[in-house]
């Protein structure tokens, strides 16, 4: 177990001005509060938390961190309260400790929602103070180190969860260090057998691989001495999970693995940098297509440098990394190397580098729209993919996205409004379709129109969070819209069959108010929307407002407050609104469907079914499916005369089974200009042909056209609509 004065020294060691006294009361009240508990190991409790607090010391971290993170488990696993907490610590190491505590004491359906919701709390925490995120990953850490005495089951969902949310979250905050012990960590519990294997080979080559190191090391040093500059060589073998997934990539076995060492230089400036690359190419020979300029282009976590890839000594594939020192401290500890140690500063980091991280803030912003908390973890996955592209504005801006985005991902990276309004997209001056995959490099002109609107159909080929939660978010808005609308026609329709006036009653205020108490809703619009989603009857409205109650029955009789007045009567006669019901408009609304039982076309006598959530159902008048409905939720519908809808039909044709009769079938389609999309032919023993037929038709005297047509082919024996 850490001690608290080796803590307090290691802490001194970066941070002189700390407040080591607060420090050592953190230290003394959580090894209190945990006195009576132990680990799985059966060594003290309080281990876990000086170990996190050891990590956070090892990261440089500011007094705060370092007793938030003796503290973090205190609210969650002890009687200890936040009030007590801020009182003995004060408010911000209390604020930290909260966000970082799990939703321990909730109860949720199942695991993963307690999972996702307390990931989504500390999103939120997070992005407010991003020390909650760097103690997290502190915790999580010293937690994977000593998962050994879980239960097997508990061991894998917990190295899941590692490697697929807090490893990708510790390489979006550039610390690499930890990325890959969490995920060799994670590595070793998920997949034993191959890490076991792995690890063994690793061992066998490490002392070769040693003196290789030293070897290329000192040819280095040497090389650039005589060139006149001073550089650190260092060389490390690549964490076992990297060789694992080169294997993989590359088909190949550890043994023809060969770029299995990195070596990185440190030189003093950035000209340096570039200078020492060509000292390097000049010396060995760089293989093609595996130079990267992170100097130039950085990575969105702040990382930078140069990535060459050369045939070394011995032949064998090096791969070198050229930064200056402070490129290096970035490279390792992420945004905790560019930590100020203002006490009083904020979440403690400079307002430059907090810029880089607004991705956590659009994450808070997201859970909002997200109630769903297993959608909002999946999406986030999505975010912390590790791999990017680069694309540019026509401008020349720069914005980095996932790899697989589009050019819908695009548009919403650079406003709502542009992606929304997104019509179509050109990569590099060409025209491309709204699913095409991003390249690095592409240069990306979003082309707009006001008459566009998100479509459901975006969903499967975007990717960002972003533009994920927008979509939905206005597909929501619109389908509530859209229901509300369909619950007043629905409400009207009703109160004009019962003598009443729905524009009165809108305007009625006592009376909207009696009726919303009286079905539990908050205002006219939700009472409209739960008529819409058909979770309530206008039946039970209308006869709510008659006075009239299912146990009384009786007819009741319609207020005069609500009744329509002569000119709302006459307005009636004249544009025939009693006759009318609700009117079909067209395949888009997705509060209209059509029953597939029966295939309804413009033209046919209809009849509509009120489905729970699904908006209306159209079915045929004669349709036998149509009066398996509740009678109660059965209501008149109309075709809109306006509308052009466009409907799949299919006809059974009976032929009889002679060379050319289909041809001649297909002809007779041809001249009433209609397409078949879908044709399934088969003869029978008894000399006839039964071929069904699929296409799509506008209405009902289209059809029966068709259908006269086809009559009138010799060899046609039948034509039947199927």
């Amino acid at each position: 177990m850490l001690a608290l004065e080796s803590l307090v020294t290691r802490v001194q060691s970066y941070h002189p001005s700390a407040d080591l006294e607060l420090i050592r009361r953190a230290y003394h009240f959580s090894e209190w509060a945990h006195r009576e508990q132990t680990r799985k190991s059966g060594e003290p409790y309080f281990v876990h938390p000086a170990s996190v607090a050891g990590i956070a010391a090892e990261l440089k971290l500011d007094t705060a961190s370092v007793c938030a993170s003796l503290l973090h488990d205190v609210l969650e696993d002890t009687p200890s309260s936040m009030k007590e907490i801020e009182a003995d610590f004060g408010k911000e190491i209390a604020t930290i400790v909260d966000g970082v505590t799990k939703l321990g004491k909730i109860n949720f359906i199942s695991r993963e929602d307690r999972q996702a919701e307390s990931f989504r709390k500390m999103v939120v925490a997070m992005a407010q103070d991003i020390r909650v995120l760097l103690i997290k990953l502190c915790d999580r850490l010293d937690n994977m180190r000593t998962l050994d005495h879980m239960k097997p089951e508990a061991q894998e969902r917990i190295a899941r969860e590692t490697m697929d949310i807090y490893a990708p979250l510790a390489g979006r905050l550039g610390m690499q260090r930890i990325k890959s012990e969490l995920e060799d960590l994670s590595f070793r519990f998920l997949d034993p057998e191959n890490f076991k294997t792995l690890s063994g080979k690793v061992q066998k080559t490490q002392k070769e691989r040693d003196h290789y190191i030293d070897t290329v090391c000192r040819t280095i040093t040497s090389r650039l001495a005589e060139q006149g500059f001073a550089c650190d060589a260092s060389g490390r073998a690549k964490h076992v999970l990297s060789i694992h997934r080169k294997m993989k990539e590359q088909q190949c076995e550890f043994e023809q693995v060969f770029d299995t060492v990195a070596f990185r230089i440190g030189v003093e400036s950035v000209a340096d940098c570039y200078a020492a690359l060509g000292v390097m190419h000049s010396k060995w020979t760089p293989i093609p297509g595996r130079f990267k300029d992170y100097i130039a282009l950085p990575k969105p976590n702040m990382y930078q440098s140069l990535h060459t890839t050369v045939i070394g000594p011995g032949r064998q594939r090096i791969e070198i990394q050229i930064r200056t020192h402070e490129m290096h401290r970035v490279a390792e500890h992420g945004i905790a190397a560019h930590w100020k140690y203002k006490e009083r500063q904020s979440g403690g980091v400079d307002p430059k580098d907090a810029e880089r991280f607004g991705w956590l803030r659009e994450l808070a912003d997201f859970q909002r729209n997200l109630k769903d908390p297993v959608e909002f973890l999946e999406s986030v996955k999505i975010d912390l993919f590790p791999d990017e592209v680069y694309i540019f504005t026509p401008k020349g801006d720069l914005r980095v996205l996932p790899r697989g985005s589009t050019p819908i991902d695009f548009a919403y990276a650079i406003h709502s409004q542009v992606g929304e309004h997104c019509s179509g997209a050109r990569a590099n001056g060409q025209i491309v379709p709204l699913r095409y995959k991003l390249k690095s490099g592409d240069v990306i002109e979003v082309m707009t129109s006001v008459n566009q609107q998100p479509s459901k159909d975006w969903l499967d080929f975007s990717v960002t969070t972003r533009a994920r939660a927008r979509i939905r978010g206005h597909l929501r808005a619109d389908q509530r819209q859209k229901s509300v609308n369909l619950g007043k026609e629905l409400l009207d329709n009703e109160m004009r069959g019962a003598g009443m006036s729905f524009a009165k009653f809108v305007k009625n205020e006592a009376e909207v108010r009696r009726v919303c108490e009286a079905h539990s809703v908050q205002s006219l619009d939700e009472l409209l929307l739960t008529i819409g989603y058909g979770k309530l009857q206008t039946e039970d409205v209308v006869d709510g407002l008659r006075g009239v109650t299912p146990a009384a029955g009786g007819e009741g009789e319609a207020p005069a407050s609500l009744r329509p007045g002569r000119i709302e009567q006459f307005v009636r006669k004249v544009t025939g609104r009693d006759q009318a019901g609700i009117k079909v408009s067209g395949i888009d609304d997705v509060l209209v469907r059509y029953a597939k039982c029966c295939n309804p076309l413009p033209g046919d006598a209809i009849i509509g079914f009120i489905t729970r959530g699904r908006g209306v159902t159209v079915h045929r008048r004669e349709c036998t499916k149509a009066f398996d409905t509740d009678p109660e939720r059965r209501i008149d519908v109309t075709w809109d005369s306006k509308a052009k809808i466009n409907r799949p039909v299919q006809l059974v044709v009976t032929t009889t089974n002679k060379p050319g009769i289909l041809a001649t079938v297909s002809q007779t389609f041809s001249k009433e200009s209609i397409n078949i999309s879908e044709a399934n032919c088969r003869a029978g023993d008894d000399g006839r042909a039964r071929n069904i037929f699929t296409f799509n038709c506008s209405d009902l005297s289209q059809l029966k056209n068709v259908m006269k047509a086809l009559q009138k082919v010799s060899g046609v024996v039948e034509v039947a609509r199927l």
